[in-house]
């Protein structure tokens, strides 16, 4: 029996397949629950110890619920023995019993693709190296807004299989994928799925840039003519991909001026086109900020227009969202400095836009665990708007090194240490920036804890400083 007709029976049914869970986190455990659910039974292999996960309910839970557990390895027999195997978007695919039990055959999937095959309601897939996030949660907006109930998850919040958990009926799916998740699918497909651009990122996991695009573009792999494609126009490596999809594609642009799709037509108006219609949204009083938002806009109105939101719907929408935490969040404004707390800013191209979206002198607050790619790209944007930069974590020595230049760099201890002296160091108007372009792991359990520290510290020295 071939694979794929391995994967169709199983798809079928579930029930007395022995399905291994890769990964212990959130993603992991809504996916066993779900498979036991479905009749299956499951085996959750964990790399990290009980002691490590700190997940003693959880792991009770699943006990309870009849997994078993396996933890603190991946044993090649425990992965040799699954029928399926279902992996969570931290477990990198390559590592050796992934690689045996590809050798002998087995169907390995994403989460994500596990769940598509229990989706019924239309699927609208986001992602894209930055504003993955915020288009998501954008679109979700919109749609709520115009009174659909609507489910807004994947890769930001809740997995997809915690939602089919729910069993809820909802009019959209709105789901943020990463590229992770999308390397080990096989049928997943969007009614409309969303590239916005392609940066260097996660090159300790794909080791090209190519390799990392090739992986973001499977989220068009399965669509047909009845589906849509948005993508950005003035991304070269996103707009390569147009030969090759085969959906109704739909680009958008802030370069220029386009006869069919979506573009800036100045810096605060949208135009949407599809045929001959001309739909206008003005963009002067929406709160989110930057250029870069600007993109996640015409993402967003595309997505909405496409659904048939209705003009007015729309532009209310635009106005009344507030953005997410810890992307560009303004922490407040004391003696004329103003505070900015970006640490999803995880990799350089994330950096440099928060950079170009803020005027004023910058203090950039900047470091953390090292994902593989070059600072160079940072270098320029730094030397043009950055008063000091101020470096912490495991990426400190590698930072500075590629930064070293005409603006003072301050190597610090940690997050503490470095609010303290940005504090100090800042005039009236100046701007605080925590923009990392790195990970949060060498300090932080995840880019939302580091987030949360930062604002407590400067909202204490503010405090203090009365």
């Amino acid at each position: 029996m071939n694979r794929a007709q391995q994967l169709y029976d199983i798809k079928k049914d579930l029930a007395g397949k022995r399905c291994v869970v890769v990964g212990m986190a959130a993603t992991g455990m809504a996916a066993t629950e779900f498979l036991i659910k479905q009749g299956a039974t499951v085996i959750v292999s964990e790399q990290k110890t009980e002691r490590e996960l700190r997940l003693g309910p959880s792991l009770k839970r699943l006990r309870a619920l009849g997994a078993e557990v396996e933890l603190g390895k991946h044993s090649a027999r425990t992965f040799l023995g699954g029928d399926l195997i279902v992996l969570s978007p931290g477990v990198d695919p390559r590592i050796p019993p992934l690689e045996q039990a590809r050798e002998k055959g087995i169907p390995i999937v994403s989460e994500v693709e596990l769940a598509s095959w229990f989706l019924t309601a239309p699927l609208i897939a986001i992602t894209g190296t930055n504003g993955k996030s915020t288009t998501t949660s954008l679109i979700g907006h919109i749609l709520s807004a115009w009174g659909k109930k609507v489910f807004v998850g994947g890769n930001i919040g809740t997995p997809l299989t915690a939602y089919l958990l729910q069993q809820e009926e909802t009019g959209y799916i709105v789901a943020e994928i990463s590229s992770f998740q999308l390397e080990a699918i096989s049928s997943f497909r969007p009614w409309i799925a969303l590239l916005l651009n392609l940066g260097e990122d996660h090159l300790t996991r794909h080791p090209t840039l190519a390799s990392y695009a090739a992986a973001k573009a499977r989220i068009f792999f399965n669509q047909g003519p009845q589906d849509w494609a948005i993508i950005n126009a003035d991304d070269a490596a996103v707009k390569a991909l147009i030969p090759h999809i085969r959906a109704q594609v739909v680009p958008f642009s802030r370069e220029r001026n386009r006869q069919q799709g979506v573009w800036l037509e100045d810096r605060d108006t949208v135009v949407y086109k599809n045929g001959e219609k001309a739909e206008r949204f003005a963009l002067a009083r929406v709160k989110i900020k930057g250029m870069h938002n600007r993109e996640n806009i015409m993402a967003a109105v595309a997505t909405a227009t496409i659904c048939g939101v209705p003009r007015a719907v729309i532009q209310e929408s635009l106005e009344s969202f507030a953005g997410l935490e810890h992307r560009l969040e303004l922490v407040g404004e004391w003696n004329g400095v103003r505070v900015y707390n970006d640490s999803k800013a995880t990799n350089v191209a994330s950096a440099v836009t928060a950079l170009l979206a803020l005027e004023g002198p910058i203090i950039l607050l900047a470091g953390g665990r090292d994902k593989g790619g070059a600072y160079a790209p940072l270098r320029r944007v730094i030397e043009e708007r950055v008063k000091i930069l101020i470096l912490m974590g495991e990426a400190q020595s590698r930072m500075q090194e590629a930064l070293q230049g005409p603006i003072p760099i301050h190597p610090v201890a940690g997050m503490k240490e470095g609010v303290q002296l940005a504090w100090r160091l800042a005039n009236p108007g100046d701007t605080i920036l925590l923009s990392p372009a790195c990970s949060s792991f060498d300090m932080f359990e995840n880019f939302e804890e580091r987030g949360r520290v930062f604002k407590n510290l400067v909202l204490n020295f503010a405090k203090e400083e009365g």
